[in-house]
């Protein structure tokens, strides 16, 4: 389930996506008069981004491997849940503090210097490197994701969290270059609007699925599911015929008689 949430994320955030980095893909150059080549470059744009969703995906999963290894699974999710509210709860004016507090404005203002220089640049390659660098700018959306892969529990599964995540994203942001200007800048910020309120929701999902209610499929205890399986074993067992081993001498008495 975390991991098959990670797709929904994608597409519920994908609204905020559309609001977000909207701008970004209508700057991206080529015409729908070469279909061929618009839509390569966004797919592109698209597959580089991802790729840095699941570089960082592997990373993030990594560390909660560990979490899992000092034996704090379940904690792993409450954890990740509560990220993924805060990171949309959070004021954004507090966000822009923190960034000037770790001296991170002037990484920020080199690497959109650089966004430009590709966007200008148009090549295939500049288009990829577009999407790398873009999945490394300040996102709430995507600091949810991986708060999601947090609870992963693994690198691998990181990184799959997070790949499923962009995919997620990915029709949206392809619809938002087709349709090109026909969304208008105010109707982004609307959308933007409704996203939080899903994230809160998922959120309070992987909580719930860390504390181990015992709810079947919204909060299952994986202890009591593991006895309970081993208790099932144990009377299937119980219920085999008993096969009592033959009397000694009995193979090799019978084999004369099968040779004659």
């Amino acid at each position: 389930m975390i991991i098959w949430s990670a797709f929904l994320l994608g597409l519920l955030g994908s609204l905020h996506c559309v609001g977000m980095c909207g701008p970004i893909v209508l700057m991206l150059p080529g015409s729908q008069a070469g279909r061929t080549r618009f839509l390569r470059s966004r797919a592109l744009y698209n597959v580089g981004r991802i790729v840095t969703y699941v570089f960082m995906g592997g990373v993030v999963g990594m560390l909660g491997q560990g979490v899992a290894w000092a034996g704090y699974q379940k904690v792993l999710g409450i954890v990740a849940g509560s990220l993924m509210i805060l990171s949309v709860t959070v004021p954004e004016r507090w966000i822009e503090t923190a960034v000037r507090s770790l001296g991170l404005q002037q990484w920020l203002g080199k690497l959109q210097a650089r966004l430009k220089s590709l966007l200008e640049t148009g090549t295939d390659r500049s288009l990829f490197l577009v999407g790398v660098l873009n999945g490394f700018l300040p996102c709430g959306l995507v600091y949810s994701a991986l708060a999601g892969s947090l609870a992963a529990g693994s690198a691998p599964g990181g990184m799959l969290f997070m790949a499923l995540f962009g995919l997620g994203t990915a029709p949206a942001l392809l619809a938002t270059a087709m349709a090109g200007s026909i969304i208008s800048a105010g109707l982004r910020r609307k959308i933007t609007r409704v996203v939080p309120v899903g994230v809160v929701l998922l959120g309070l999902l992987f909580i719930l699925r860390g504390l181990s209610l015992g709810i079947p499929f919204l909060s299952p205890d994986p202890d009591k599911m593991k006895s309970g399986h081993q208790h099932h074993s144990m009377v299937d067992r119980s219920t085999e015929p008993h096969l009592e081993a033959p009397p000694a001498g009995a193979a090799t008495s019978i084999i004369p008689w099968l040779i004659d």
